[in-house]
């Protein structure tokens, strides 16, 4: 992976000096950053991403989690080419993904794909601990501890929920507080560790991936970590449930525990923290409703 002063010099590092940057092209890329297509002397593109320059590293963690995520050979992710920074920005180089027809059954093959990604060794990526990740990262715009530990429970407890807990503070009344206290010292009554550890994209929601060139599902702008399959599960179903088939698909390779259901809420508390936030109030009473279910 490349990393220099501006992405002319990096195109120059990755592909050589025959080709350059001769269009730019700003494209749709999320909240968080600018986002272009370049088109290089040869008519090839690269996608490009940009922010201020004090924000390089989060595209080093956006880079550290595409690479594992990639290394596993179990689902599309896009390449990352190279990164770097100036007096004016900091930038993210990667493949760019032309998307084509679905495939008449990409949702089932989106299902298989990430159940295989989930049972793919981790082993590597939580030094010190089965859960975690090698470094910190972001979820969204929000910093995510990823200190290695043992326990899946403690990890959530620790690393998820008691940071955005203490984050929403000032959303919170006397009563609310007792619930989060109550919920954190007895987390291991409702979540349960797992039978393997997983490596999960983090914030697998709808906007998260799309068909790639091979009209398969890619994936990509993650919050990579070793965690529990059932987490990422919960995310795919916060912001709009995929199809059945996905489901059916998925449980053919990693069988759905009948107690899912009950804990799927309490994982996708930690992704209405995050909004309430980055986003504020009108996600407090979701929050809320989900304390007062469990507690």
């Amino acid at each position: 992976m490349i990393h220099t002063n501006s992405p002319e010099e990096a195109i120059t590092g990755i592909f050589g000096n025959s080709l350059r940057i001769v269009n730019k092209q700003q494209v749709y890329g999320g909240d968080i950053n600018l986002a272009y297509r370049l088109t290089l002397s040869d008519g090839s593109p690269v996608f490009m991403k940009s922010n201020t320059p004090k924000n390089l590293s989060f595209f080093e963690a956006e880079a550290k989690g595409l690479d594992a995520l990639r290394q596993t050979g179990t689902i599309g992710v896009p390449e990352v080419f190279g990164m770097g920074s100036d007096k004016n920005m900091s930038f993210l180089l990667m493949e760019y993904l032309e998307a084509a027809p679905r495939l008449e059954r990409y949702w089932e093959i989106f299902g298989r794909e990430l159940a295989e990604l989930h049972r793919a060794d981790c082993s590597q990526l939580a030094a010190g601990g089965c859960f975690g990740f090698t470094g910190d990262n972001y979820i969204g715009a929000t910093p995510q501890k990823n200190t290695p530990m043992t326990s899946w429970v403690d990890f959530f407890r620790e690393c998820r929920l008691l940071p955005q807990f203490k984050m929403a503070d000032r959303y919170f009344d006397s009563g609310t507080r007792r619930l989060c206290t109550k919920l954190t010292d007895h987390l291991e009554n409702y979540l349960p560790e797992p039978e393997f550890p997983s490596l999960i994209h983090g914030d697998l929601w709808s906007g998260n991936a799309a068909p790639g060139p091979d009209g398969k599902a890619w994936i990509f702008d993650p919050a990579a970590y070793v965690g529990h399959y059932e987490a990422e599960l919960a995310m795919t179903e916060l912001f709009g449930r995929c199809p059945e088939s996905f489901y059916g698909a998925y449980n053919e390779i990693t069988p759905i525990d009948n107690g899912y259901r009950d804990r799927r809420d309490l994982y996708n508390l930690y992704h209405l923290l995050n909004h309430l936030n980055l986003f504020g109030s009108s996600y407090l009473g979701s929050v809320k409703n989900i304390l007062s279910r469990y507690v």
